[in-house]
């Protein structure tokens, strides 16, 4: 069992910049990769950017060069720094992490959500 809690969230101008954070517990030993999604209102849920137990990154083509998602194995967190945020960024972005156990098997945790909104 994991729990993730999402943090940071809150309200922007466009063109400035917020910090997610996801703090992790429970079974994190078991965790293969870790990744935040958003939906935005009356959207389908998106993936943002992925960052696996060796570092690897990834982002979806919305975000390249503005937003990069870290790891801190110390504090069992993962940010999401977001920069030159947009109107179009404005949506609750969740946490998710992936559980890789024994015989392939894999189970999915999210966090609650944090609302991000980006207003002039």
């Amino acid at each position: 069992q994991v729990q993730l809690v999402e943090s940071g969230g809150g309200l922007a101008r466009p063109g400035g910049s917020l910090r997610l954070s996801c703090a992790a517990s429970g079974s994190i030993s078991s965790l293969a990769y870790m990744a935040w999604y958003r939906q935005a209102p009356g959207a389908q849920r998106e993936l943002v950017a992925t960052i696996s137990s060796g570092g690897h990154t990834g982002y979806v083509d919305a975000v390249k060069g503005r937003f990069a998602i870290s790891g801190d194995s110390a504090k069992n967190t993962v940010s999401l720094q977001m920069n030159d945020l947009k109107p179009e960024d404005t949506a609750v972005y969740y946490c998710n992490a992936l559980g890789a156990f024994g015989g392939g098997v894999t189970v999915n945790y999210w966090g609650q959500g944090t609302q991000v909104t980006i207003s002039s």
